[in-house]
């Protein structure tokens, strides 16, 4: 079997399929924004959005009043998709066509949010890469949030096999650069009436402490 060209894989699903026809759609992404709440994040705040392709959550945090956005996804189709959604707010917002694996991040953030986009990297060095680029690149104090599928979720999304994490592997994966404040499980029911479990764990940036 030839190794997964992830950027066509990508490019493809984006190019081909309608924003409902997905399995991650969501018309409110309720979890992510009670984080932005429960964080009193403040609307000056640099947040980035992980794998965001042409998610709406860059459409609530701008309603919301957010003013330093950046959404970052592999498929250059999906940011597009976003842009045109968006019209004349697209320029209020700081678009990246990267890969998570190998971003290279020109600023450091406040409030990472990534929603779905960490458990498709499976390989250890690409998780290692993702893990330290984080830590280099959140403000000390700044939060990270991951979701990812739990160990009672699928393990496969959009045909690739993919990392389930437990609030204990999460935690002890992230411990070395990350404090966590809280894990929570969330049933997401999808287009499809189907539910997927995720685990979301939120953490703070405190290795610059560690050995303070």
């Amino acid at each position: 079997m030839k190794p997964l060209n992830r950027k066509k894989h990508w490019e493809n699903i984006y190019q081909t399929k309608d924003l409902k026809d997905v399995s991650w759609f969501q018309h409110k992404p309720e979890t992510s924004l009670d984080f932005f709440k429960q964080f009193h994040v403040p609307t000056s705040a640099k947040v980035i959005d992980i794998g965001g392709g042409d998610s709406l959550l860059v459409d609530h945090l701008l309603d919301l009043g957010y003013q330093d956005i950046s959404v970052l996804d592999i498929s250059e189709a999906a940011i597009e998709r976003a842009k045109q959604r968006l019209g004349d707010r697209a320029k209020n917002v700081k678009w990246i066509v990267a890969d998570a694996a190998n971003f290279k991040p020109k600023e450091k953030y406040d409030f990472w949010h990534d929603r779905a986009a960490f458990h498709f990297l499976t390989d250890e060095q690409e998780i290692s890469n993702y893990l330290k680029t984080a830590q280099e690149n959140i403000n000390p104090k700044g939060v990270l949030v991951i979701g990812t599928f739990s160990e009672l979720g699928p393990k496969k999304c959009s045909g690739i096999e993919i990392k389930q994490y437990s609030e204990t592997t999460m935690t002890d994966r992230l411990k070395l650069f990350f404090e966590k404040i809280k894990c929570i499980t969330v049933d997401h029911k999808t287009p499809f009436e189907t539910i997927q479990n995720f685990i979301f764990a939120v953490l703070e940036n405190w290795s610059l402490y560690k050995f303070l």
